[in-house]
């Protein structure tokens, strides 16, 4: 029986057999490689419909330019709301009392509407038996042009 090492065809073919089995597991390789940059090309494209990679890129770049040209609007929206919101009469303060001692009950009564500056009105409700009187003045900085009651103090005050 004849050694392989001896006869050059046998070592021809184990060289090629080794050659071909390397060749499989870099095949196998490659094979798994090229899978995972399957998967990453999946996720990138998404469900775009689209098959090319420029294409792509530009709609995200377009998106991009669209989204940024509504952030900048959004921006001087706020800025406009901030602006104005100190200067928007949404603090309230409510005082009823008893404008006549001897009679009825706590029916009269003073509201203060003012902003953060203390600008606004303060609206006042007397009560007697036959009537209702009711008086507005208007306020700058927590006074007025017209004398204030204590409870109509104590209405701007509680609105702060």
């Amino acid at each position: 029986m004849e050694d392989w090492t001896t006869n050059p065809m046998n070592a021809v073919t184990v060289g090629i057999a080794l050659l071909v089995i390397l060749l499989f597991v870099w095949i196998a390789v490659v094979g798994g490689r090229l899978k995972k940059l399957r998967k990453q090309y999946t996720a990138v494209m998404g469900n775009t419909g689209v098959t090319n990679m420029e294409e792509v890129i530009i709609q995200l770049k377009e998106g991009l330019a669209e989204q940024q040209q509504a952030n900048i609007v959004l921006k001087a929206q706020l800025a406009d709301v901030q602006a104005a919101l100190p200067l928007q009469k949404s603090k309230v303060g409510i005082v009823r009392y008893n404008a006549f001692a001897e009679q009825g009950s706590d029916l009269s009564f003073s509201i203060a509407i003012i902003n953060q500056e203390k600008d606004g009105a303060i609206f006042s409700g007397i009560h007697s038996r036959e009537n209702t009187y009711v008086y507005a003045k208007p306020v700058e900085k927590g006074e007025s042009t017209y004398p204030l009651t204590p409870e109509e103090r104590k209405a701007i005050h509680e609105a702060k």
